[in-house]
């Protein structure tokens, strides 16, 4: 490998590795701190199911901003690095794994959500934490293979 690729290559890895920890750390953070106190402030459903709104409002467009930024990078990654191809590419099924449930809950399960009456609120919380759950799971995989796949890389 060049020089020039190989510096391009770390820069790649840089930009692919601090988004991938961003996404990370904003779903664990949203897990783990935010939505427990969220219930916790907001035991009236109504006044919950507001703030959850204007909370999310607005962070669909970024999200996939980032989701296409990591599968980008790990296409260019793949390209440059073709010894290491097959761990970028499972990257790349893990992202896009990911970002398909981003997809459905931000085009199908908020705006479902929305309209739900009162009873129905608590199904789709739990249903969300789900899709959390799993795209937390996708996106913690895909970041340690990447991490794995880069380590000699970067060394």
């Amino acid at each position: 490998m060049s020089t020039s690729v190989g510096t391009f290559a770390v820069i790649l890895v840089l930009v692919h590795l601090t988004l991938a920890a961003v996404w990370l750390g904003s779903m664990v953070y949203s897990l783990v701190v935010v939505q427990p106190r969220v219930a916790r402030f907001f035991p009236d459903e109504h006044q919950r199911e507001d703030f959850l709104l204007e909370l999310a409002s607005g962070n669909r467009w970024p999200v996939a901003g980032v989701i296409c930024t990591l599968l980008l990078t790990d296409s260019g990654l793949a390209a440059l690095v073709p010894q290491r191809v097959v761990a970028y590419g499972a990257v790349a099924v893990l992202y896009a794994a990911a970002g398909a449930v981003f997809c459905n809950v931000s085009w199908r399960h908020w705006p479902a959500r929305v309209f739900a009456s009162v009873n129905e609120l608590a199904g789709f919380r739990q249903r969300l934490r789900w899709q959390a759950w799993i795209m937390l799971g996708l996106v913690s995989a895909a970041f340690v293979v990447a991490l794995a796949a880069s380590v000699r890389m970067v060394a």
